[in-house]
């Protein structure tokens, strides 16, 4: 899969990278108005292709902070987080 450069991220009206929340809330009042029924096929398939780069670019959000995430925890701290909570659930 190709890689998205910034140009192509979802921006705001002043050209702005909108925040993952802003891109959420974008898909899923796309998925409101699909669901309703009410727009025109060339409307519809607008909105879906317009759906579909949101949620992409969601997506691609997603997988990098899970990287990020795994990057600062490498170092065993996962493995000390599951067995502090192990602990706790079995007080």
């Amino acid at each position: 899969m190709a890689s998205r450069n910034a140009k192509d991220a979802p921006s705001s009206a002043d050209g702005a990278r909108e925040s993952f929340e802003q891109v959420l809330t974008r898909l899923e009042k796309i998925v409101t108005d699909l669901e309703q029924g009410d727009l025109s096929l060339e409307d519809a398939l607008g909105a879906f292709e317009q759906g579909i780069r949101l949620s992409r670019e969601a997506a691609q959000r997603l997988d990098s902070a899970e990287r990020r995430i795994e990057a600062l925890l490498a170092d065993g701290t996962i493995e000390t987080l599951e067995t502090e909570n192990e602990e706790i659930e079995s007080v």
